[in-house]
């Protein structure tokens, strides 16, 4: 085949650039010893700068840590369920476990032994069981909360019949019974009521042999005798106060009173014959001529008779006032006597009374119904400090205080079945936290209320507060928890590793910032920095620093944002 112009054209071409090629590359391989010497010489020394920046500053300090809910908080209970035992004879199992989801006040929380655990809002923990006539402030908390449960009952602190029977509506209204008196307690209640009941037969044994007793019968006699006495001797007063005259009194005051009108019916017969003796004028009708009269009476018998009558009137009546004075007399000393004798009776009694008091002090049985009484006082009282918790009860572990719902039960630690001895469930809040820790140097920085800001490991970034910071734990460390300002979107983050940046200083504007490692400190205190000028040249100036923060100083002076200054020199 004949080539042609072209191709030889191009084929002279290659050959061409290959040699070209071939003698680059063997010129490019061999040097002189002068030109290997002054490739191995070190370069010129050089400055190592860095820009002055204009930007804001911020300081912070980062903890690690994972998105979880907030305040966790293990649930145990206060105390036995039901009626069991105090020393743990019934063992308690869980019937129904606690399950996952939202609490809310009066919810059941789980079952032991087939009795609910109720779950309430307060900050007082359960203690101890809630028996009737109980007051203090677990007991106004539990008040409280059946009032928002929709219960009518005063707060008043007291659990009494109002609260009982809110109680039991409460627990019916779930479908249980509240808690009554055990067979243990209803017993324990008939055997004290048993007693008391000896107590008092025992007392009448002894008192009615001591009532019976010889020692003291002459003197129960004596007594009775006396207060025979003074009832007669007191009617007796009352009979002569109500009589006024004696029989005999009376008599002699009938005849006296007799004599009295006798003598005023001889006066008056007697003062009739004397008048009828007396001639009386006869009157004419001229008054000229005088009267006749007749031959003259001698009267001074009659007259005599007169005076004599008189006198036995008056006699007659001084004898009946003698004799009505006489009865009054002695009607006075009649009721002087009696009344003499109605007090020598009851001094008598209060005698008989006292001798007899003093015998059965001194008497043995005595000290057997004393002995008696004390004890029936004793049973009496051991009877009403019993009923007086004996009733409708809350057990200590039938309810559970939180001081917070509704809440989320996170996680339950016992299963169905299972003895219940520990913690039963542990529940938080419905909001989100990041649990972390900073080391004690970091840790004076930083305080409750400062912002920060959570980064996930998507790169979302989401504004966050600093809520709690703890004690010192044994690695040295201290535990911060911040929490997420709004919870939106961070459901499905939970349990997810992430990154909190806690700001604990920034500027409020944009200022001129160098690298800390270009300020120096002078002989006389003053900060300084070496600035660029021209190559290989620099020129002292002298700033005033302020905020520090991830290698970078915040920095004033005759500086220009720009403006190269020295790090270190090569």
């Amino acid at each position: 085949m004949t080539a042609t112009p072209r191709g030889k054209l191009l084929l002279v071409l290659a050959v061409v650039v290959t040699v070209a090629g071939t003698g680059w590359g063997v010129g490019t391989l061999l040097r002189s010893p002068a030109d290997e010497a002054a490739a191995r010489k070190p370069p010129r020394p050089s400055l190592v700068t860095a820009a002055v920046e204009r930007r804001k500053l911020v300081a912070s300090v980062v903890v690690s840590g994972t998105l979880e809910y907030g305040s966790p908080r293990p649930v145990s209970l206060a105390g036995v369920v039901g009626g069991s035992a105090a020393g743990g004879e019934t063992a308690q199992r869980a019937t129904r476990a606690p399950r996952r989801g939202t609490l809310a006040e009066g919810a059941v929380l789980m079952e032991v032994n087939g009795r609910p655990v109720f779950v309430v809002s307060g900050k007082v923990p359960m203690h101890r069981g809630i028996v009737p006539g109980a007051t203090g402030a677990d007991v106004e908390q539990l008040q409280k909360a059946l009032r928002r449960l929709g219960h009518r009952v005063p707060a008043t602190g007291v659990f009494d019949r109002a609260t009982i029977a809110a109680v039991s509506r409460l627990y019916a209204k779930r479908g249980y019974e509240a808690q009554q008196p055990t067979l243990e307690q209803r017993q324990q209640r008939d055997e004290l009521r048993r007693a008391v009941r000896t107590a008092q037969e025992v007392l009448a044994t002894e008192q009615q042999a001591l009532d019976q007793g010889k020692d003291v019968l002459p003197l129960k006699v004596k007594l009775a005798n006396a207060r025979q006495d003074l009832k007669e001797a007191e009617q007796a007063l009352r009979s002569a106060r109500a009589q006024e005259f004696t029989a005999e009194d009376e008599a002699k005051a009938e005849a006296a009173a007799s004599a009295v009108r006798a003598a005023e019916e001889k006066l008056l017969a007697a003062r009739q014959e004397l008048a009828q003796a007396t001639p009386t004028p006869i009157p004419t009708p001229t008054p000229t001529l005088t009267a006749s009269t007749g031959p003259p009476v001698d009267t001074r018998l009659l007259e005599l008779r007169v005076a004599n009558a008189e006198e036995e009137l008056a006699a007659a009546r001084s004898a009946l006032g003698r004799v009505r004075q006489e009865a009054a007399s002695a009607r006075a000393g009649r009721l002087t006597e009696l009344g003499k004798n109605v007090r020598l009776a009851r001094e008598s009694v209060v005698t008989a009374e006292q001798a007899l008091r003093r015998a059965r002090q001194l008497s043995p049985v005595k000290l057997k119904v004393a002995g008696a009484r004390q004890d029936l006082a004793a049973a009496r009282a051991l009877l009403a400090e019993f009923a007086r918790t004996y009733g409708t009860t809350v057990p200590p572990g039938e309810i559970v205080f939180l001081p917070r719902l509704p809440a989320r039960l996170h996680k339950p630690s016992v299963k169905a079945g299972g003895l219940v001895d520990e913690a039963v469930a542990t529940v938080t809040s419905s909001d989100f936290m990041v649990s972390g820790s900073v080391d004690v140097a970091e840790a004076e920085r930083v305080k409750t209320g400062l912002k920060a800001s959570i980064e996930t490991e998507t790169g979302r970034i989401v504004p966050a507060t600093v809520t709690s910071l703890g004690g010192r734990d044994a690695k040295g460390a201290v535990p911060v928890t911040v929490t997420p300002v709004s919870m939106k979107g961070l459901k499905k983050l939970i349990g997810a590793p992430v990154t909190v940046r806690v700001t604990i200083g920034a500027t409020d504007r944009e200022v001129l910032v160098v690298p800390a490692a270009a300020v120096v400190t002078a002989a006389d205190g003053r900060a300084r920095v070496q600035v660029e000028v021209a190559p290989d040249r620099t020129s002292e100036v002298g700033v005033r620093t302020g905020l520090s923060a991830e290698g970078a100083v915040e920095v004033t002076g005759d500086l220009e944002p720009g403006d190269r200054v020295v790090i270190n020199s090569a």
